[in-house]
């Protein structure tokens, strides 16, 4: 098979947020949603191992302090199903949601220079949940580190209801 036939196999061409799971936003949190949700619809790779049988589409929801990733493909049938608790994800998610708060704030009325440090701080939270995220769904979903930096969009976007 060609690398570039393989490569549309390896990859989601939907996803979706269960809207029961989320509570709208401020429009900075929801702008940051939507644009991962493009981005990663736009540019990701995205597979499951023993069912090589992409591209595949994703729905997320969160269930008490559980993650669902239901992989389904082109035409909606479920072929794999993994739940991941949250626990791990705890300190990090606080730390991010403090750090958003500071840097939303910081846009309105901050010196550029503020911004930048408050800006770096949460990109490396990201950063780290992003890496947390991708070692959770070792061996269950293989994905790049930018797909996984903006399935972790999605994951605070699932959070911040709960």
């Amino acid at each position: 098979m060609p690398h570039r036939d393989k490569d549309k196999k390896r990859r989601l061409i939907s996803v979706s947020l269960d809207e029961a799971s989320i509570e709208r936003g401020n429009p900075d949190q929801e702008h940051e949603r939507n644009i991962a949700i493009y981005d990663l619809i736009e540019e990701n790779s995205f597979a499951i191992p023993g069912h090589e049988d992409g591209p595949y589409a994703l729905w997320m929801s969160l269930h008490d302090a559980k993650l669902l990733f239901d992989v389904r493909d082109p035409d909606g049938r479920t072929l794999v199903t993994h739940i991941l608790s949250l626990t791990p994800f705890r300190r990090i998610l606080k730390d991010y949601f403090m750090v958003c708060e500071s840097y939303y704030a910081a846009i309105r009325t901050a010196t550029p220079a503020q911004i930048e440090a408050i800006d770096m701080g949460r990109r490396g939270l990201h950063n780290d949940g992003a890496v947390l995220l991708a070692e959770r769904l070792k061996g269950k979903i293989e994905c790049d580190s930018n797909t996984s930096r903006r399935l972790f969009t999605l994951v605070t976007a699932l959070h911040w209801k709960g």
